[in-house]
Parts: C-alpha cells; structure tokens; sequence
C-alpha cells in the first residue's frame, strides 16, 4: 500500500464544520471541554468575515480532513517585526505520528518568513510532555521568564466597565 498523501492549504469556508468539530475534540483532550463555549457559525465570521481575526490552514490525507492549525498575527516592539501566534494545532487520532502535525507547522513557519514575521510563538499545556517534544524536535525552545495572564468573562466585562 503506498503512503498516505498529506496536503497543507488554507481553510476555506467550507471546512467550519470539520474544524469546528476538531477543536471541541481538541477541548476534550485537553481536558477543557467545560471551557468551550464557542459557535462554528461565530469561528466562520472571525476566520472569513468582514474584519477576520484569525486565520486557518488544514491538513488533508488522501483528500480528508485530518488537522488543522488556527493563528493570528501578533507583534513584537523589541524587534519591531510582526510575528504569528499559533493558537491551536490539532491532529486527528488516528492520522498522529504521520508528519501532519510538523507538515502544518512548517506551513506556518514558511508563511512567518515570507510575512517577514520575527516569530512563530505558541503555548504547551505543562502536562502535555509529548507536545513540548514534537516542538523541541523541530528545533523550538522553551521561553522561560514569562508567566501568562488572561482577562476573560466577568473580570474582563467589570474592568471594561470601570
């Protein structure tokens, strides 16, 4: 039987439901399924709507949807270079360990170069060993140092409201 045939592309439109699919089997495996709150219709609009916010690549075997990865542009004002944040990468079960996952990333990695991108920027969950070495494998490092912080529901609305 001759090897699966993986392909990289930009996410259309018509890939929101598949998606949106994966990233609730993404909550559930990280173990945030209580977090996720979300739409397709909501993750359409913000990928392909009138202002989008984030965008998408998707991995296909042998013509199927099997992953995808969800980033946006961020900016350094270190090295006054724009840079892109990966927000979520996501394999399938069954397709992990064929080189998807590395197949997407260095999608992303050739699209940071020809952006002019600085960086290529992501977060691990500190119980997910098994990611923070397919990232190291691919030459990735840990950022030490720095401790994240987030504003969301009730405390984001009353520090708006102040």
């Amino acid at each position: 039987m001759p090897p699966a045939t993986i392909h990289v592309r930009a996410g259309s439109r018509d890939d929101v439901p598949f998606v949106f699919s994966f990233i609730r089997a993404l909550a559930d495996f990280e173990r945030l399924l209580d977090q996720f709150k979300g739409s397709a219709a909501a993750l359409e609009d913000h990928l392909f709507g009138a202002s989008p916010s984030c965008e998408l690549l998707v991995a296909e075997r042998d013509g199927e949807l099997c992953g995808y990865a969800l980033f946006f542009t961020t900016y350094s004002t270190f090295l006054t270079r724009p840079g892109i944040f990966l927000e979520d990468l996501f394999v399938e079960g069954g397709a992990r360990g064929l080189g998807i996952g590395k197949a997407l990333v260095v999608e992303l990695a050739r699209l940071a170069v020809a952006r002019g991108c600085g960086r290529l920027e992501w977060s691990v969950l500190d119980w997910n060993y098994r990611a923070m070495e397919f990232y190291q494998g691919l030459g990735a490092r840990v950022e030490g140092g720095w401790i994240p912080y987030r504003l969301e529901g009730e405390a984001l609305a009353a520090l708006a409201a102040r």
